[in-house]
């Protein structure tokens, strides 16, 4: 287990974001990225929550925004190295953004993600 200070996960967020390509984070649109310490079930590291882009119609407006939450406690848990945390944040935030285009679990497991 790595210990990793809230302060410097959500940093490490932020820099999982900011390799985000400019392409795709231009066309993200009403979504939240949050740290949160303990997931609401085990076995989480991520949960995107909301409308995915390619479910919302003409009818989509004055709805909350989505929500991707980053879990800290459960990735810092399986992680041996400072390096497997900034690993492990990477995938899961792509991984949580890719729900947001609409991408299922399935999908991505088939893109290796």
């Amino acid at each position: 287990m790595m210990e990793v200070s809230r302060e410097r996960f959500e940093e490490l967020v932020s820099e999982a974001l900011d390799t985000i390509p400019d392409e795709l984070t231009r066309l993200m649109d009403n979504v939240v990225v949050v740290v949160v310490d303990d997931p609401p079930e085990p076995g989480l590291l991520g949960l995107y929550t909301g409308i995915p882009l390619t479910e919302r119609g003409d009818s989509y407006a004055g709805v909350l925004p989505d929500r991707i939450e980053i879990y800290r406690n459960p990735i810092c848990e399986i992680c041996e190295t400072k390096d497997d945390v900034v690993e492990e944040v990477q995938i899961t935030v792509v991984h949580e953004i890719a729900h947001h285009f609409g991408i299922d679990d399935h999908r991505l497991h088939e893109l290796g993600w």
